[in-house]
């Protein structure tokens, strides 16, 4: 196999281009434990403002970014009500209840990714001694690849603020979120955010960056994620090279964002009609296709002899993202329509 290998796994293998390298290499840095890396402080402040926030912090990753959130919304012995799949309770290892003795109530998601109103409600807690004391609603855009409509966000947003509750959003792939909708990205991106206090936005998925994540809010609670990011060992120094990263993506890759999405429903219409598998089509870049479960390890490894990676066994992901173009769409489906005949 001499053609270059198709990528699917994840939009988190991009790798930076040669344009985000240059910028990473002309950073000017300084110590950022210190406050004084000039490159990061700016990405700081260019995030909050653009999303409408007084305040954000760099982090390395997406899970430090959501746990620094929910360490500042909540205290020992606080309850945060999410979804069953939610990234922040399903997939970083637990981290609120270990390292914060925060308990996570996860209720079952609709079908659309979202949590049911009437669902959200019941699971309040009381003000009694008997239970947690529920503080914060956690949601997820996109959720799976799946967009949450701005609608129920607003009926959302507005149960929290009813009961008292803080709102934070794991804007993970806000910005595919963004782009799905009509309209200028960046004016989607902020109008979602309006419905929420903290904001995580991670930089090395769909926008290409090699790592990083920001976390926006409040003057106040942006002060005590500095001090959680500390003790979660998120202190870096001259990290104004990832900023810069970042602050690249931020300036050049938010309409593109749209490209991804396109080379998903092309994936997906041409896998319509195959015998043997069912496709969902999708919202922004990210295609599940479930297929037999005695057939999933050997579909997994007829794509790799093809040069084609993707993740799943019975459920399988196919994520698009910079790295992946028409062609290697293309390739994609003839393998599997190869395999399925």
């Amino acid at each position: 196999m001499n053609a270059p290998w198709v990528d699917l796994r994840s939009d988190t293998v991009t790798r930076p281009s040669a344009a985000m390298r240059a910028a990473m290499m002309a950073a000017p840095l300084g110590d950022d434990v210190f406050g004084d890396d000039p490159t990061v402080n700016a990405l700081q402040a260019d995030v909050a403002a653009r999303l409408g926030f007084e305040a954000a912090l760099f982090v390395p990753t997406g899970t430090q970014s959501n746990l620094c959130a929910l360490m500042s919304h909540c205290q020992r012995g606080d309850e945060y009500l999410v979804g069953q799949m939610a990234h922040c309770y399903r997939w970083e290892g637990g981290g609120a209840a270990v390292l914060g003795s925060i308990q996570p109530q996860a209720l079952t998601q609709q079908p659309d990714g979202s949590l049911s109103l009437a669902d959200i409600e019941a699971a309040i807690k009381p003000d009694d001694a008997h239970f947690a004391r529920t503080r914060l609603l956690c949601l997820e855009n996109t959720i799976g690849g799946q967009v949450l409509s701005a609608d129920y966000m607003v009926a959302a947003s507005a149960l929290a603020l009813r009961h008292g509750l803080a709102r934070h959003l794991d804007g993970a792939r806000l910005f595919n979120a963004a782009a799905a909708q009509a309209g200028d990205v960046l004016a989607n991106a902020r109008a979602i955010c309006a419905n929420f206090d903290s904001v995580s936005v991670c930089f090395s998925k769909g926008l290409g960056a090699p790592a990083g994540s920001v976390l926006c809010g409040s003057a106040d609670l942006i002060a005590r994620a500095r001090r959680w990011r500390k003790v979660a060992g998120g202190g870096m120094r001259q990290t104004g090279l990832l900023a810069a990263a970042a602050q690249y993506a931020l300036d050049h890759h938010l309409e593109r964002l749209r490209q991804d999405h396109a080379l998903a429903h092309q994936l997906a219409q041409g896998l319509q009609g195959l015998q043997g598998l069912r496709v969902e089509l999708p919202h922004t870049n990210i295609v599940f296709v479930d297929v037999a479960p005695e057939r999933g390890a050997a579909l997994q490894a007829h794509l790799k002899a093809a040069g084609i990676l993707i993740t799943g066994l019975y459920r399988l992901r196919f994520v698009t993202h910079l790295d992946v173009d028409a062609a290697g769409i293309d390739r994609t489906i003839a393998a599997l329509r190869q395999f399925f005949r």
